[in-house]
């Protein structure tokens, strides 16, 4: 019952009404020039400097998903769940070579988001369509995967109901308010916001990884309860260590999720809101310190092993709410008041990257559908009011998501989002080194990696769970005629195939001599840095005289 949790309700309520404040007043941080633009609602003006960007990078890539779904794959999958550990380490010195120049060729241009870089590059309005749809479907449920985060935390508190309004009343009042303050302050409310969201997230860890180590007998009773129930598991398993068959998944699923979190439009949308190349460098220097701190937050599915937790009834019958392990194990361990104050750090991380994965989408849809499809001629303040819009109809579409749907097929979901999200790295990553790929090329090399990846996703079942298609990413390796029970992550696969593609038909473009459009970009557009001429140097200046240089 929810009176048994008041003080924690307490807690809760009053540190997720200060950062809601704190977003309303948001809009008036660092004096915007004009929110009616792009630049100003959609990335702040493009001028946060390293902290503002530290905070808001990572508290964009560091979910509430992440603090209650890794502990809970720890605790049911052993150590499997590691894989978001390394990947999170082997991705900073990739984007580094790359974030820095889409900064400043973003920079010198004016864009908003990836798509608006493809369709300069390659000349190409239906490859940079692809890209925004890409953006925009792979966005969706992760968005809807943050409600979970904020509903684990509800139930364990007691805050639900039987009827289906009831369970869901607060997410919906929660995303209500930060609906409200998104459209009126932008890219400045989660901004502000992260510093709390990340300072409450490190306090929250550091005293976990001190203290409940401590009350559960120290870590080697830890790891040894750990070890023990999964020796004791009547299903096969990893355990503390990977098993042989799962060695390929891992390293696969872990380099595959690297290549695809910088290509999320809400990871871009945060780094071009920076104000100069060096902020970039700075903050990939500095954000492996977040992977640290998942390194402790994975460690707490081990925890609550030791702490025998028991999650919560899911919304099958028979079924368990997986989501449910780490805000029990705070629940059981911490004080009422401290415990509320765990709460807080994950429905307010929920909140952070929620505001800016729909703002990266309703970007996408605005500059790269609305302007280029329906109209054309939209002055910056049309484009503004598109997405802001925009990004309330993306917030009720996660809403529904978690109402409508089981939240276990949103999961999978998320899944196959960072399969579908990879297949645009030959356009975007790819392409701010080298326009060698023909603009045909590119969007063939799309087609069949999407195709090929929906259908070796379609392939896979889960029989624990009885779904027989689309229930995760690791592709058996017998499907394609290999005598063996290894499995594959699905994106690393289709991702090949569409490299494979587009270079095999680029070369059969270029010997046919077909048109592949003119390069809007020049060399040194990679190198612009702070105070180098912007080609649209305010909100004053119309998209469309945007596309030539300012003399």
């Amino acid at each position: 019952m929810w009176r048994d949790h008041l003080t924690e309700i307490i807690v809760f309520s009053l540190l997720f009404l200060l950062v809601s404040a704190m977003g309303f007043v948001a809009a008036r941080w660092r004096a915007p020039r004009d929110m009616a633009h792009l630049d100003e609602w959609g990335l702040g003006g493009r001028s946060f400097g390293g902290w503002i960007t530290w905070f808001l990078v990572g508290g964009d890539l560091y979910t509430a998903y992440t603090f209650v779904a890794v502990p809970a794959l720890i605790f049911g999958a052993g150590a499997a769940g590691f894989f978001a550990v390394p990947y999170t380490i082997v991705i900073y010195p990739l984007v580094f070579l790359v974030l820095c120049r889409l900064w400043s060729v973003s920079h010198r241009h004016g864009f908003v988001t990836p798509a608006d870089f493809v369709r300069n590059r390659f000349d190409s309005p239906i490859l940079a369509l692809l890209v925004a749809i890409t953006g925009i479907v792979a966005t969706m449920p992760y968005i809807a995967l943050q409600l979970v985060g904020i509903e684990a935390v509800l139930k364990t508190m007691g805050v639900t109901g039987d009827s289906a309004l009831a369970r869901h009343l607060p997410i919906i009042i929660a995303f209500a308010i930060l609906a409200a303050y998104t459209y009126q302050s932008g890219l400045r409310a989660p901004a502000l916001i992260a510093f709390v969201k990340d300072s409450l997230i490190y306090i929250v860890i550091l005293v976990a990884v001190i203290y409940l180590p401590y009350k559960l007998g120290g870590w080697g009773d830890i790891f040894d309860a750990a070890d023990a129930k999964f020796k004791a598991s009547p299903a096969p398993g990893d355990g503390i260590l990977l098993n042989a068959n799962n060695q390929l998944q891992y390293v696969t699923l872990a380099f595959g999720s690297a290549l695809a979190l910088f290509l999320y439009p809400h990871s871009i949308t945060g780094v071009l809101a920076s104000k100069n190349r060096d902020v970039i460098k700075r903050n990939m220097s500095a954000l492996p310190a977040y992977s640290l701190l998942l390194g402790l937050i994975a460690l707490l599915g081990y925890m609550a092993i030791a702490a025998n937790v028991k999650p919560l009834p899911g919304a099958k019958a028979g079924s368990v709410d997986g989501n449910t392990v780490v805000p029990l194990l705070f629940d059981s361990q911490f004080p009422d008041w401290f415990a509320g104050v765990a709460y807080a750090a994950i429905g307010i991380g929920a909140l952070v990257p929620a505001a800016i994965m729909s703002i990266a989408a309703a970007n996408l849809f605005t500059r790269n559908i609305y302007k280029e499809y329906l109209k054309r001629d939209a002055s910056p303040a049309q484009e503004a009011n598109v997405s802001k819009i925009t990004s309330l109809v993306v917030k009720v579409g996660a809403v529904a998501c978690i109402v409508f749907l089981d939240p276990q097929f949103s999961i999978d979901l998320q899944l196959i989002g960072g399969v579908i999200i990879l297949q645009t790295l030959p356009a975007v990553a790819l392409g701010l080194y080298t326009r060698w790929f023909h603009r045909g090329a590119l969007i063939a090399g799309w087609v069949a990696g999407m195709g090929l990846g929906m259908w070796m996703l379609y392939q896979v079942g889960n029989p624990t769970t009885g779904k027989k298609h689309f229930a995760g990413s690791a592709f058996p390796l017998s499907e394609f005629g290999f005598d063996t029970k290894k499995t594959i992550y699905v994106g690393i696969v289709a991702v090949l195939v569409n490299l494979v593609v587009a270079a095999l038909l680029t070369l059969v473009l270029r010997a046919a001599k077909v048109a592949d459009g003119v390069d809007g970009t020049t060399p040194d557009d990679y190198f612009a840095d702070e105070g180098d001429p912007r080609v649209t140097p305010g909100p004053d200046r119309d998209a469309e005289s945007a596309r030539e240089p300012v003399a």
